[in-house]
């Protein structure tokens, strides 16, 4: 179980002013903050199992900064702060000097680490500069996980009222939102948005397609990012072309009491990730369904597939994204892709929350090199590329906007530049808002799609229109 968070109490006339952060704090921790502090610590601690890995990092030298070098936020600034090491070691000395007996008796002999308000408004303000995108830990000789805790460390200041406005919404609708969903879609809404989306995919492709919904017994379960049905609807068009060509259209549904893979939870508090998870999961066992298949949205297919071990049951709750299933349906030759239709140049994005732990790396690229003859990846791709500049949550959070360009991204977008690619895929729905903002900031001649946009265009569909014929009518009509 994860610690509940601890109620901070209201400021009165004698404390002291708000402080400031780079981003917007809806009621922020007023008071005594460090005792604050240290009460939310001994909760985790308490309550979750992060005691054994912090005694363990304690053990070993976490300040050689070689992880500086694979940061592309350091890269950018080169401010001492940006450095991984640097927010672990905040934490870690926290730790040490007031949650175990070395640090008590040092505390008493000589000079040692006191927690002040100072410290925690600059433990604030670094760890929301970092992306948790964990391309450092590839580099720690010590196999010390810094982005893991990133989330750690906004973890306890979250229980204390320090944390984004955006990401604390976000989660509130999903968690005590009568939707459930981050976007505040109603059910119905999104009823009457399968239903524009039936008609749509009727006149591009030529076979009717009616969404299955609340589908009891099926093998799947079908949770994508609530964009996928307003903002991004190819994408989603594009999983259902894919289920009907392999001829699975009567092996998943989708669910009308929580419709939403998102969860942001995963950047800032362990507590609502398992809320949300449990959940998600309580939706699974309403239609009885097989399995879990998540849409193409990086975060969402990792808290799935990272925490549903955690908080459920791995055996009872196989979790596949739909690039896994659109991979091996095409390893077993029950869909047809067109190498004729797309022409453009195209490179593919890895989303760090799918490919730093090699997840899903190459999956992607054997599906666009089938059916995309001018394919060129990313320099520093796959278990090691970088991230868009608005991973950890950052790109929700419009405050920082002048950081997630000219900093968090500006890597990215030297990259994306460097490929001379007219369509950059990025299979991940913060991704995909990150870059297409890179895209518009840096003047970059390219657009950003998700995998099964372009799969929508190339795909063979039985008894439908062509690829060729809607290839036609989409330039007829453009």
């Amino acid at each position: 179980m994860s610690a509940e968070p601890v109620p901070a109490a209201a400021a009165d006339a004698t404390t002291a002013p708000a402080r400031r952060y780079s981003f917007h704090v809806e009621e922020p921790c007023e008071g005594d903050r460090v005792a604050k502090f240290l009460e939310a610590f001994a909760a985790v601690l308490e309550y979750t199992d992060y005691k054994a890995l912090l005694d363990s990092y304690c053990t070993t030298s976490a300040k050689c900064n070689r992880c500086a070098v694979t940061c592309p936020v350091f890269q950018v600034t080169n401010d001492p702060r940006d450095i991984p090491c640097y927010r672990t070691n905040i934490l870690l000395e926290v730790y040490k000097r007031y949650f175990t007996i070395g640090g008590w008796v040092s505390s008493r002999f000589k000079s040692h680490f006191e927690l002040t308000d100072e410290v925690i408004d600059e433990f604030a303000e670094v760890l929301y500069r970092c992306t948790a995108c964990r391309r450092c830990t590839q580099e720690c000789p010590m196999g010390v996980d810094h982005g893991l805790m990133t989330r750690l460390g906004r973890y306890v200041l979250s229980l204390i009222g320090v944390v984004p406005k955006a990401l604390q919404v976000s989660v509130r609708e999903q968690l005590e939102g009568e939707t459930h969903n981050t976007s505040k879609v109603p059910q119905k809404a999104m009823l009457h948005t399968l239903d524009f989306l039936s008609e749509e995919m009727e006149d591009i492709l030529g076979v009717k397609m009616d969404f299955p919904v609340d589908e009891p017994d099926r093998d799947f379960a079908f949770f994508c990012a609530v964009s996928d049905y307003l903002m991004e609807p190819d994408t989603l068009m594009g999983n259902a072309a894919v289920l009907y060509a392999a001829g699975d259209w009567d092996r998943w549904t989708i669910g009308t009491d929580n419709f939403d893979g998102i969860n942001y939870g995963l950047f800032y508090s362990d507590w609502h990730l398992e809320n949300i998870i449990k959940r998600l999961l309580g939706e699974v066992d309403r239609l009885n369904a097989g399995k879990i298949l998540i849409g193409e949205c990086g975060h969402a297919s990792r808290s799935a597939h990272q925490f549903v071990p955690v908080f459920g049951d791995r055996e009872r709750y196989p979790v596949l994204n739909f690039m896994e299933y659109t991979y091996d349906c095409l390893l077993k030759g029950k869909i047809e892709l067109d190498p004729s239709i797309i022409t453009e140049r195209v490179t593919y994005h890895d989303p760090c929350n799918i490919a730093r732990s090699g997840w899903i790396v190459e999956q992607p690229r054997e599906i666009l090199r089938a059916f995309v003859p001018n394919f060129v990846d990313m320099s520093h791709a796959g278990r090691r590329n970088y991230c868009c500049g608005g991973g950890g949550g950052l790109v929700s959070v419009d405050e920082i906007h002048d950081f997630r360009m000219e900093i968090g991204g500006r890597v990215k977008a030297e990259q994306m530049r460097e490929t001379g690619a007219e369509i950059v895929v990025a299979p991940c729905a913060n991704c995909k808002k990150q870059l297409k903002e890179l895209v518009e900031h840096y003047k970059l001649p390219c657009k950003v799609m998700g995998l099964h946009d372009l799969i929508l265009k190339a795909i063979v569909i039985p008894g439908g229109k062509s690829p060729a014929e809607r290839k036609q009518e989409a330039e007829l009509y453009a």
